[in-house]
């Protein structure tokens, strides 16, 4: 949408998702279309034609009669967002190894800067927005507009399940050391290293997740874990 003029829809679209992309709205948040257009300042069609849009790309979802919420992907939706988020990246990768110029290779390397510039700061929810703009960088590059439309829809899937999958207290984001390692091999035209470098900094993302069987019961058991210390803790009878 660079070079175009906004419409309202456009400016509310990419505020809500920019807040999705940085773990500011957190997945079963209720999008109130009231409160929405008193915050910008729009009619409630404005924020309905913005939600549809994200609803489109299913990280809103649209309940009738009940409003709008956050998505709140599933384990089992999740390992399928893992799953094409690899098949989306490694079209893109190819991609941007044939296309890529020299002027968006001084761009995706100035979009990482900033991005190291925003963790080495504190400004995390910065940080991890441009680590996800990185890969949608990656998808424009690449000039596929149905991958830029998937692309979207996954990097910020990916953010939601981040929030609900994250394995530990720590906040993961992408490692800017490699995406200037992508870079690097963009510029050679390095297809073959470029798609190991994706899949390998796909499979550290995907490591930071508890994706496994066991999640649903140990996300229980971290829930109620006051209540089975306090077993463990009482006298035997």
């Amino acid at each position: 949408m660079k070079g175009e003029k906004k419409t309202q829809d456009d400016v509310v679209y990419e505020h809500i998702f920019d807040a999705i992309l940085e773990q500011r709205l957190a997945p079963g948040t209720k999008l109130n279309e009231e409160s929405l257009g008193d915050i910008f300042g729009v009619s409630r069609t404005i924020i309905r034609r913005a939600l549809a849009r994200l609803g489109y790309e299913q990280v809103v979802v649209l309940r009738p009669n009940r409003g709008a919420v956050v998505a709140s992907p599933s384990l089992d939706e999740a390992r399928q967002i893992v799953f094409a988020r690899r098949v989306v990246e490694k079209a893109v990768t190819e991609l941007v190894c044939e296309n890529a110029d020299a002027n968006q290779i001084e761009q995706l390397k100035q979009m990482v800067r900033d991005e190291q510039a925003c963790f080495d700061r504190g400004d995390l929810g910065a940080g991890i927005r441009l680590s996800g703009e990185f890969h949608l960088l990656l998808a424009e590059i690449a000039k596929n507009p149905p991958l830029l439309s998937f692309q979207r829809s996954l990097v910020s899937l990916s953010s939601l399940i981040i929030a609900q999958f994250e394995k530990g207290t720590a906040k993961s984001h992408c490692s800017y050391d490699e995406h200037f390692e992508l870079i690097d091999a963009f510029a050679k035209r390095d297809k073959e290293k470029a798609v190991a470098l994706m899949m390998h900094h796909l499979d550290h993302i995907e490591e930071k997740l508890n994706l496994g069987d066991e999640a649903e019961e140990n996300d229980l058991k971290a829930i109620f874990s006051n209540v089975m210390s306090r077993k463990q803790s009482a006298p035997q009878a």
